[in-house]
């Protein structure tokens, strides 16, 4: 079994960031629970999570979100390999500054719960977390107050998240949602082939006008625009883990020439290739190990 597994403490673990990537199975023994907050980020993978006895079966984007005291523990699913970060804090560590946020963001009111957002705030998500990580494995100057705004910035955000959500339940509603679905995963699927809105129209039985409206109403994204991000994520994920040449990674993900990837991708992402691959290689390069999960 292979494992990447570091973790960063501040003021005495009053908070702690958590990045492993485990390659196999891994159960928890029994179930635990402790006097802080925990959030679980899945990056890639899948787990099944028992939370005060009921069951979520997480998947690559989603939030767990866990009380202080709630009893907990993780198991594998058929997907062996994982890879996640865990954030764990008490109140005090970003109090003052949120004093009077303190009642809507401490506890979370819904309870401890698995939170799947759509693709669009997975991102902002997963940008604000990996901050974290990063601001923690690099910990320049003035790290520690930038951990707390940053903090303080992903629980408003998923506050906010929660609150939109239960104004948007129309779109799970939406007659046409489980045909989006059906066609986003055909997406993930065929993401490095030239793929046309109107093709997916005609393979679908939809015309592409409506599909077109349909889409962004029930996805929050444009057609072109989902297919850049899926393209693109999947480009940053190559770019972490491998050595491969930009050009190929760049055809690989279904971009034909690497001028037209280089610019979406600085567009997107806001550095180019290069930049994110050295700027993700420095963070992950001082491994440490410890704790659970």
């Amino acid at each position: 079994m292979t494992t990447v597994n570091e973790k960063y403490s501040i003021e005495n673990e009053s908070f702690s960031i958590q990045y492993l990537n485990l390659k196999g199975k891994f159960n928890m023994a029994k179930s635990h629970h402790h006097s802080y907050y925990e959030i679980f980020y899945l990056l890639e993978g899948e787990r099944t999570y028992l939370i005060n006895n009921k069951e979520y079966k997480a998947q690559k984007g989603d939030l767990v979100i866990i009380n202080p005291h709630d009893s907990h523990h993780t198991t594998s699913t058929d997907v062996p390999n994982f890879e996640r970060i865990v954030i764990y804090f008490k109140p005090e560590f970003i109090l003052p500054q949120c004093e009077e946020l303190a009642d809507t963001l401490f506890p979370l009111a819904q309870g401890s719960q698995l939170l799947r957002f759509p693709l669009k705030d997975q991102q902002a998500i997963d940008q604000i977390i990996r901050e974290i990580l990063a601001e923690c494995s690099q910990q320049e100057s003035g790290y520690e107050p930038c951990v707390k705004s940053t903090l303080t910035l992903l629980l408003v955000r998923i506050y906010r998240l929660l609150n939109q959500a239960d104004q948007d339940i129309q779109d799970h509603t939406h007659p046409m949602f489980d045909k989006i679905q059906e066609i986003t995963s055909y997406i993930k699927r065929h993401y490095h082939d030239d793929i046309k809105l109107e093709d997916i129209a005609k393979n679908f039985y939809i015309s592409s006008s409506y599909l077109s409206r349909t889409f962004k109403k029930v996805t929050g994204f444009g057609f072109r625009e989902y297919l850049m991000e899926i393209r693109l994520n999947e480009a940053k994920k190559r770019l972490r883990e491998t050595q491969e040449k930009t050009l190929t990674i760049a055809e690989q993900v279904g971009f034909s020439n690497a001028s037209h990837f280089n610019m979406a991708f600085k567009k997107l992402v806001g550095v180019t290739p290069i930049q994110y691959r050295k700027k993700s290689q420095d963070t992950f390069s001082n491994n440490h190990n410890s704790s659970h999960h």
